[in-house]
């Protein structure tokens, strides 16, 4: 497995750019099997997760085109064939193909996700979203069976919590249902949004993405159609805070501040300066670093998938800060491997307690999950020597070139095969 080398003390200082985003990509491809016509995705990012998904959908018989940054997915042939545990342990948005191959084929099986160890993040909701529209369904031997012989029949869907996930399978779901389906406290994310944007583009009819009350009207008549898959706002976050905890200045093209909102704010109560530029945002800081508390929440909250980023960051500031996690009961696990580059912290449940200023110091740490494994890289970047990380693949399942995108501006950094 391949490793990271960095070497830290580096004003980070020059332009990235962000890319498409995996979270909203991964949906859109699961998306793709529902209709007999071809779906063009553009501004796909080059990352593993990606290319996995749309493995999965080639397996179910989708033809796929492929090339850097877009795809060609036809369905046309596509069949419903059970999802076996080999194809989805990789990742967890696996499951999002159980909701599309249920309403176009009238069943489906699929097995249990793998993905990052960060908490249970229980397939139920799902199960119960597609209840709701009728499909008998349930968990046997490891697998997600469902069957609809008859079709989903519109309804209301009244999630528990509001999943991303959960949200995004409901609307694939009700696109084919007869009749109306109302989906309340659904989730709200950027991601869910651009989905609703790209089911519609192949024909769907549904109002409210983005807001706690999404109305899809069923009975879609598919077309052929193309999306443009909105920038990586985790990827941008990520990257402001390489400028911030490098002292740098940073140009974060394609990066959208409205998606951006409740991180820019603490960043700049932190004594960071964001200001949107011609191509995107540009981030810089000059003066020290404040200690800011933060409590992860669903979207427009702080972003649980930023939360490692913001300690790492908080180890550099002047102070003590509270980090609260209340998305994931396990996403702590990068918190030893900060250690042993010197932070001081201390966990309590839910909530860590970082205690900033000491410097940081090279050493060698494993990464466990895939923010988690970036947080270890900004860390790294201001460490006095080198840190080595090791297995980075987990890097790769979401951040594309993240090694040459960070020596561009100037880190020295290089990948060294395993």
């Amino acid at each position: 497995m391949d490793k990271l080398r960095i070497v830290g003390g580096q004003r980070l200082q020059g332009a990235v750019t962000i890319s498409g985003a995996k979270n909203a990509a991964l949906p859109q491809i699961a998306a793709s099997l529902l209709s007999p016509h071809p779906l063009e995705l553009t501004n796909l990012p080059s990352v593993t997760d990606v290319d996995n998904m749309l493995g999965v959908v080639a397996l179910h018989g989708a033809s796929v085109s492929r090339a850097a940054h877009s795809a060609v997915i036809d369905t046309s042939s596509a069949v419903s064939k059970e999802t076996s545990y080999d194809t989805v342990r990789k990742m967890r948005a696996t499951v999002l193909v159980l909701g599309p191959l249920l309403a176009r084929f009238g069943h489906a099986r699929v097995s249990l996700p793998g993905g990052c160890a960060i908490g249970a993040r229980p397939v139920d909701i799902h199960v119960k979203t597609l209840a709701a529209l009728g499909a008998d369904i349930g968990i046997q031997n490891g697998l997600i069976v469902a069957a609809a012989p008859n079709g989903l029949t519109g309804g209301r869907v009244v999630l528990s919590s509001p999943s991303v996930g959960a949200t995004e399978t409901a609307m694939m779901a009700a696109t084919t249902a007869k009749g109306e389906t109302e989906i309340v406290n659904a989730a709200r994310e950027p991601e869910v949004a651009d989905l609703a944007a790209c089911l519609i583009a192949m024909g769907a009819r549904i109002e409210g993405a983005g807001t706690h009350r999404i109305l899809v009207e069923g009975s879609t008549t598919w077309r052929a159609a193309t999306h443009h898959t909105i920038p990586d706002r985790i990827e941008a976050g990520t990257y402001a805070i390489a400028a911030a905890i490098t002292g740098g200045q940073l140009e974060l093209t394609h990066a959208r501040l409205e998606h951006l909102a409740s991180v820019v704010q603490t960043l700049e109560a932190t004594g960071v300066t964001v200001w949107p530029g011609d191509r995107g945002l540009i981030v810089s800081r000059d003066g020290p670093l404040k200690s800011v508390d933060i409590t992860t929440e669903p979207y427009p909250g702080f972003p649980t998938d930023l939360q490692a980023q913001f300690m790492a960051l908080m180890c550099c500031a002047e102070g003590a800060a509270l980090l609260r996690e209340t998305v994931f009961e396990n996403r702590f696990m990068h918190v030893p491997e900060l250690m042993r580059l010197g932070a001081n912290i201390t966990l309590q449940g839910t909530t860590a307690l970082v205690r900033g200023g000491a410097p940081l110091h090279g050493a060698q740490v494993m990464a466990t999950d895939l923010r988690a494994s970036v947080s270890l890289v900004l860390a790294a970047l201001v460490a006095n020597g080198e840190t080595v990380i090791n297995r980075v693949y987990h890097l790769d399942r979401g951040y594309e070139e993240l090694d040459r995108k960070l020596r561009l501006c100037g880190a020295t950094i290089e990948r060294v095969a395993g």
